[in-house]
């Protein structure tokens, strides 16, 4: 049982960190996060206060939202949630929802400072807070390489592999010749290594099978591949033909589109991601939606600080353990602003006591 917390304050300021190279996909770039940074501060019956931290993360057009949408439904917001009183996780849920229904990344930014603030004043983990048990599960990240000139791709690669890495999100999508000529690169620079494609819905069916083809030719071990194309239509028909676990992002943001491409068996898993579900206790449903009807899942970002990347981690323990872990982004940024939250040794990240999501600004 959640003690009830009453929200006291709640602000808003723009959170853009430059990348050290562009973050590029098939549907479009960033040169830095797009994300909103909200602080809450709540009390509880005790008297008691506490702060919590929240990052929305805008990347469009995977979001409808940009930076500035975000910032001014925050705005918006901030003045009716103010002095209301949360009793439990659904009441939170549902006030969230009736403010900014059709802002999810905003809502995901509250919902992230309210469930950091509430575990903090609880004095758990926000993993343990939300039901996990026992120790926290190992988090073993992949890194990303967004679609940069090969010859940078390769250094990418080698400088990660340098530091641990065996398992690489490529970005594929612009152009299918390109994606297969920088695949024979990477596979010829860091051999033995595992990937991951990732076609944010740029390829079509004939394309994501040439890809998969040209990976086996090329003795590259795909472990999944994600979002290969657009509709649901051409992903049951890449599903259908592929033995590699095709994973539907842009095509699952709430719990009816998992049901309705689980219906279409259009992919085998999921990518769970915060913003783009409106908050982590949306995308910790669907998560639990998938493992119960036997589907694979990861948990991913949209261009998050190490504080976003902290909520996903708590999300990934939160769940008992996911089968694909994309915690990566805040390592392609070239400033961090935050200390606390996850502790890393190259790839295995873990989850210390703090309370809360354990993230703080510097300074």
């Amino acid at each position: 049982m959640k003690r009830p917390v009453r929200v006291e304050e709640l602000t808003v300021e723009p959170l853009s960190v430059p990348t050290v190279d562009p973050f590029v996909i098939a549907t479009g770039q960033v040169q830095a996060t797009r994300s909103v940074l909200v602080r809450v501060t709540l009390s509880d019956e005790a008297g008691r206060r506490q702060q919590g931290l929240g990052e929305g993360a805008c990347l469009p057009p995977v979001t409808r939202e940009d930076q500035p949408d975000a910032l001014a439904a925050v705005q918006r917001a901030a003045p009716k949630l103010v002095g209301q009183t949360f009793n439990d996780l659904a009441q939170l849920v549902t006030a969230l929802k009736l403010q900014l229904e059709s802002t999810p990344v905003a809502r995901a930014g509250i919902e992230m400072a309210v469930l950091d603030g509430w575990a903090r004043l609880d004095g758990v983990p926000l993993w343990r807070w939300l039901g996990g048990g026992g120790v926290p599960p190992a988090l073993v990240t992949d890194m990303t390489l967004p679609i940069l000139p090969p010859a940078r791709m390769v250094e990418l690669a080698r400088q990660w592999r340098a530091l641990g890495f065996t398992a690489f999100k490529v970005k594929v999508g612009k152009s299918i010749d390109a994606d297969l000529n920088v695949l024979e690169q990477l596979v010829k620079a860091i051999p033995g290594v595992t990937w991951r494609p990732d076609a944010n819905g740029g390829l079509s069916v004939e394309e994501a099978l040439t890809y998969a083809k040209a990976a086996a030719r090329l003795g590259a071990r795909l472990e999944c591949f994600e979002q290969p194309c657009r509709t649901t239509e051409e992903l049951a028909e890449v599903a259908a033909k592929l033995e590699v676990p095709v994973l539907a992002d842009e095509s699952v943001k709430t719990l009816e589109e998992f049901f309705a491409l689980k219906d279409a068996k259009a992919a085998d898993g999921v990518n769970l991601k915060i913003a783009k579900s409106g908050g982590l206790m949306d995308a910790f449903f669907i998560g639990a939606a998938a493992r119960a009807h036997g589907m694979s899942r990861m948990v991913g970002g949209m261009v998050e600080t190490r504080l976003g990347m902290t909520a996903a981690a708590h999300l990934a323990a939160a769940l008992g353990g996911v089968e694909f872990c994309d915690l990566d982004t805040a390592w392609l940024l070239a400033e961090d602003p935050f200390v606390g939250g996850y502790l890393a040794q190259g790839p295995r990240y873990t989850l210390p006591d703090s309370p809360g999501l354990g993230v703080a600004l510097k300074g």
